[in-house]
């Protein structure tokens, strides 16, 4: 194996298709998983699942508390939207929308790579599928890059230089799943769904954004759904 690399590993598609491209890059792999007070623990689950297929150096679980923040569907009683349209999904940020989540979660990738000696670190962001999180462009990361490379005694002392790779940041979801089929990703160990019931609901947005891929690409989903 190659060098080493952090991947925020979150249990879905996107960040299984973004752990599979680090794997085919040849970067020894670290991946880490955040419980963060999220509605289920089924997308935790799926990480733990992917980080054993890939046999990941090691895969660092974090607990945090952003429900006692709120204001999102994903840490609060707020409901989560179904059966909106793909237009319906563009038109403003969504209430799935968690306030700060990926600075969060990066600033734990970041201490975590200082820490064991990664200077790469990979995350499944996307900037066109249909959110418009403020934290998921190219703009936000490279921002991030330039402020980790200032703020760590890594960066600052040791020499070191922390580069943030987002492959999928301008793909949209049939892309992405191509990717992933060509790399083979056991797709069915992830978990995209906004809910956590045994099977998917199919009718959120995120599970909406999964099954239109899948069909675009004329691939059955392998997870199973209501």
């Amino acid at each position: 194996m190659g060098k080493k690399a952090v991947v925020l590993l979150s249990g879905g598609l996107d960040s299984a298709t973004t752990l599979a491209l680090a794997h085919h890059d040849g970067f020894a792999l670290n991946t880490i998983s955040f419980d963060y007070g999220q509605r289920h623990q089924r997308e935790v689950d799926a990480a733990a699942s992917l980080a054993r297929y890939y046999h990941v150096e090691k895969q660092q679980r974090v607990t945090i508390d952003l429900r006692s923040f709120g204001a999102s569907a994903l840490t609060s009683d707020i409901p989560v939207p179904h059966s909106r349209s793909v237009e319906e999904m563009s038109y403003d940020i969504p209430v799935t929308y968690v306030p700060a989540r990926n600075t969060v979660f990066l600033s734990f990738a970041l201490a975590y790579a200082e820490v064991n000696g990664a200077d790469d670190i990979f995350l499944g962001i996307n900037a066109i599928d249909y959110s418009g999180y403020p934290d998921c462009r190219p703009e936000y990361l490279a921002a991030y890059e330039q402020m980790a490379n200032l703020a760590t005694k890594a960066s600052t002392q040791d020499g070191r230089t922390f580069h943030f790779h987002a492959p999928l940041i301008s793909m949209n979801k049939a892309q992405i799943i191509r990717t992933g089929i060509e790399l083979r990703v056991p797709y069915e160990l992830t978990w995209s769904c906004y809910e956590g019931d045994k099977l998917a609901c199919g009718t959120c947005d995120s599970c909406l954004l999964r099954l239109n891929g899948f069909a675009e690409v004329g691939r059955k989903d392998p997870i199973k759904y209501r």
